[in-house]
């Protein structure tokens, strides 16, 4: 079924290109911290106790993500490599782990 179909294989470069959706998540979150401050409002004085408390847990959920947002933020790029670091050596597909160093010491079966 997949036979014809073409895989590209992972060159290592994508922690360098890729963007984090840190800010997007921010400005959803604060959304949702909002519309969930509103409706526990809402609901607990117009007497409707059980949507007070799901508002409330909707809202205590966004609360959080906003700390681990504002943590993630603050920690900066140290996790994406710089253009100084060349990329991983892509997966070989024998299962472990890719052996270097001379032939003497690689075992059958290891990728050269």
């Amino acid at each position: 079924m997949l036979e014809g179909r073409r895989w590209t294989v992972r060159t290592g470069s994508e922690p360098v290109t890729a963007r984090s959706a840190l800010r997007m998540r921010l400005w959803l979150s604060l959304w949702g911290t909002l519309w969930a401050l509103f409706g526990l409002v809402a609901f607990a004085l117009s007497g409707r106790p059980g949507w007070a408390v799901a508002c409330g847990v909707v809202l205590v959920v966004a609360v959080l993500d906003l700390g681990v947002i504002a943590h993630r933020m603050r920690q900066g790029p140290h996790h994406q490599p710089g253009r100084d670091v060349p990329p991983y050596e892509p997966d070989h597909g024998n299962g472990g782990p890719r052996r270097t160093g001379p032939p003497s010491e690689r075992r059958s079966g290891d990728t050269p």
